[in-house]
């Protein structure tokens, strides 16, 4: 059983192929080091710097986090497993909701004068599973 907020032996076996190639150039600390360090600062909310040791140095881990991120190399990785569990029957899509809408509060949700009484815009429900995929936070 691995540590709390790293990958699994089975979760790394599905990830590890979509993972960036060594190239020219030094030697890469291990890609899965790397993410269960961003997950342990991710889901521990702790500070950068107190990344534990057993994933490398911190600047280490941020830079590479940084990155992925710019690079994005997480929206691609979440693309293609949404498609690979897809295709293995492993999503459910009655379950499967996303609601990209922001809504304001006025200033009256503060405690603020109301001033009128507008509604606001109700969120668009998607009949259509694939329609709700393709306006997610994935792509």
């Amino acid at each position: 059983m691995g540590k709390r907020y790293e990958l699994s032996d089975e979760a790394w076996a599905r990830i590890e192929p979509l993972m960036p190639r060594q190239r020219r150039g030094g030697k890469w600390n291990d890609h899965r080091a790397m993410l269960n360090g961003v997950f342990w600062v991710l889901n521990s909310g702790a500070p950068w710097r107190d990344v534990p040791e057993r994933y490398g140095h911190w600047k280490t881990v941020y830079g590479r986090y940084r990155r992925w991120t710019r690079e994005g190399l997480f929206g691609r990785l979440l693309h293609r497993l949404h498609l690979q569990l897809d295709e293995e029957g492993r999503i459910d899509w009655s379950q499967f909701n996303v609601d990209g809408s922001s809504i304001r509060a006025d200033r009256s949700a503060a405690g603020g004068r109301k001033k009128s009484s507008r509604a606001s815009r109700k969120t668009t429900p998607w009949d259509d599973p694939g329609e709700a995929l393709a306006r997610s936070f994935i792509w």
